[in-house]
């Protein structure tokens, strides 16, 4: 079967990720929201515009990771697409959590003064693989951790699940089925993923909090899994990319309306006093409605997205080629780059809109140096950042390949901590 590569998809991607910089950054300016490293200058108002973006910005990623799959057309060559997603995925992985990650739990073991200072002597202890002392950093219990890479663990195994089920998914009565659901009436389109996405968050989510730890994280495998899985099944209907782009402006509007409510309770919460009319009907209902608002928004904002994206980005930008490549190795670096630079600069007291700057510029040359100068340039380093081997034309330099994340499936929680 024939691959069809999908301008919007890799934009959107591209997009996705571009967030993910200036989404990671603000978790160090945040009030009340745990990272690994807080700024001095931390403030509530961003909790608002980070809320905006955190409903969907992990479920976009799987949903973009399923469709990706579902247009590369891998089913003629299953055991060959497993072996190359493993290769692809799990080798970053591993590299990254050994040799990208380690400067994540040394700053934050040294600022929260469980770690004494010099990494070196820290790299070499985490290397052994040992639980450190008890709150030192993210993971310590584990003696290693992923922190942002945790993406890449949980792709990979929905990705080898879809892989065994495609036979399934292949048969004639499952096209049929996913064929009526594209042809639905709007609403039923809006509305029963979004019920079952509710019906993860009453069952599963007051059991099973989201930990990105992957064992025992059933809430986020069963949202995470079913929206990659559905990326993977709507993708293949073309059908499906003519109704999302031709109810683009309602679901805009009803993404609009549910987050506007969301928004509110939320604020209510914060804001009523406790004798307020809104504290006299059950806590129970109120909870019910900002989960159930959650939800539609979360969906309604992904086919939104997917929708103007479909009818604007679908085109082959000159951009495209080189940030196609350009995600994966992005995605490794940022978080250790925006730790660092916030660990370097918080002594200096920038002030509150220096140090973010500083942070957020940093990141992006970071990223940029690193990519540009080093991991695409060197043969040996490019597999360890998910890239393929560079493809020479005679007579000229090598050139690009395209990356793991950006042909075949994206590599990148949902909730505030994530």
């Amino acid at each position: 079967m024939s691959t069809t590569r999908r301008h919007d998809i890799d934009a959107l991607r591209i997009f996705a990720f571009a967030l993910l910089i200036l989404y990671h950054t603000g978790m160090a300016y945040v009030v009340g929201w745990d990272f690994h490293i807080k700024s001095a200058y931390t403030a509530e108002w961003l909790q608002w515009p980070m809320l905006f973006v955190n409903r969907w910005r992990m479920s976009l990623l799987f949903l973009i990771s399923g469709a990706a799959i579902a247009l590369a057309a891998p089913e003629g060559r299953l055991w060959r697409f497993a072996r190359e997603r493993t290769w692809r995925l799990m080798l970053p992985l591993i590299f990254g959590m050994f040799v990208v990650v380690p400067i994540q739990p040394y700053c934050e073991g040294v600022a929260n003064g469980h770690l004494t200072p010099g990494f070196w002597n820290f790299l070499v202890s985490y290397w052994h693989v040992h639980p450190w002392p008890k709150d030192s950093f993210g993971g310590w219990q584990y003696g290693i951790t992923w922190n942002h890479l945790w993406y890449l663990p949980y792709l990979w195994t929905y990705t080898l699940c879809l892989v065994a089920l495609m036979p399934l998914l292949g048969l004639a009565r499952v096209r049929t089925g996913v064929a009526a659901f594209c042809r639905a009436p709007t609403w039923v389109m809006i509305v029963a993923p979004a019920a079952l996405l509710e019906f993860y968050v009453l069952t599963l989510d007051p059991f099973f909090p989201a930990t990105n730890a992957f064992v025992g994280d059933w809430y986020q495998h069963a949202k995470y899994a079913t929206i990659f899985l559905g990326g993977y099944l709507l993708a293949r209907e073309a059908g499906f990319w003519t109704r999302v782009v031709a109810i683009r402006k309602a679901t805009l509007v009803t993404a609009g309306v549910a987050i506007a409510v969301y928004m509110g309770l939320r604020l209510a919460g914060h804001l009523v006093t406790a004798d307020s009319w809104v504290h006299r009907v059950p806590d129970a209902f109120w909870d019910r409605l900002t989960e159930v608002s959650h939800c539609l928004y979360l969906w309604t904002a992904l086919l939104t997205i997917l929708g103007w994206g479909k009818a604007f980005l679908d085109r082959p930008f000159r951009w495209l080629p080189y940030c196609t490549e350009a995600v994966y190795p992005w995605y490794m670096l940022h978080q250790s780059l925006i730790i660092l630079l916030v660990f370097w600069l918080k002594p200096m007291s920038l002030g509150p809109w220096l140090e973010p700057a500083l942070v957020v510029s940093g990141t992006v040359a970071g990223c940029y140096v690193l990519h540009e100068f080093v991991i695409r340039r060197v043969a040996f380093i490019r597999p360890l950042f998910g890239l393929k081997a560079a493809k020479r034309v005679p007579g000229t330099a090598v050139v690009r390949a395209d990356s793991s994340v950006g042909a075949d499936s994206s590599a990148m929680g949902a909730r505030e901590g994530a």
